[in-house]
């Protein structure tokens, strides 16, 4: 990874993701976590603020060295036990059925191999567990989907690998999860990079 993957990307990635529409998004999810709880794609650490007094432990896992460093300094505000590991979604080092919630926002996106994820997802959760997401992706529009298709490979060059036509709602599913609220609709901003997928679902 280059200068800008390394240092100029985890920047942008940090402004862009807390802008305002979409802090008013993790507001809405984020809270509903509770018990042992990991964050999938930690980043900058922009949901800690956000858990509620039902999370008893944290751990929050990333495969970037400066977004950890970024969320570290979030840290002084939370008053539960956190742990910032470093590594990736496709290998969760915590133990099977080891966590009640787990949490993703804007992360599958940007993983290499996202049923691979899923599963270790499924595996670290108890039976019962809850997934919390809130991602972006394929538009049903076909127009805009036109577009998402188009852009896409200039897209995960310049976004780290962020792609913008992932069925979310079908890769979760397909994941061994059963959804039981899901709410697809846009955000502000270009439509081929808004279409959100926000819901809950349970370890099935």
């Amino acid at each position: 990874m280059g200068f800008y993957g390394r240092h100029v990307l985890p920047r942008l990635i940090d402004l862009a993701m807390r802008s305002r529409d979409v802090m008013a998004e993790r507001e809405k999810l984020v809270p509903r976590a509770a018990g042992t709880v990991l964050e999938v794609g930690v980043g900058s650490g922009l949901n800690l603020a956000l858990y509620g007094p039902a999370v008893e432990r944290l751990y929050g896992l990333d495969p970037s060295p400066e977004l950890e460093r970024m969320a570290r300094r979030r840290l002084r505000q939370i008053r539960f036990p956190v742990r910032l590991i470093a590594g990736s979604a496709e290998s969760v080092p915590l133990p099977d059925g080891s966590m009640d919630t787990v949490v993703s926002t804007w992360t599958l996106c940007s993983i290499p191999d996202p049923p691979r994820a899923l599963a270790e997802i499924r595996r670290v959760l108890r039976p019962g567990g809850r997934f919390i997401f809130i991602e972006h992706g394929r538009s049903p529009d076909a127009g805009v989907l036109a577009w998402q298709d188009r852009l896409d490979p200039m897209w995960q060059r310049v976004a780290g690998g962020c792609h913008l036509n992932r069925a979310m709602d079908s890769l979760i599913a397909s994941g061994g999860f059963r959804i039981t609220e899901i709410d697809r609709g846009y955000n502000r901003g270009p439509r081929p990079f808004t279409f959100l997928y926000r819901g809950l679902g349970v370890r099935s």
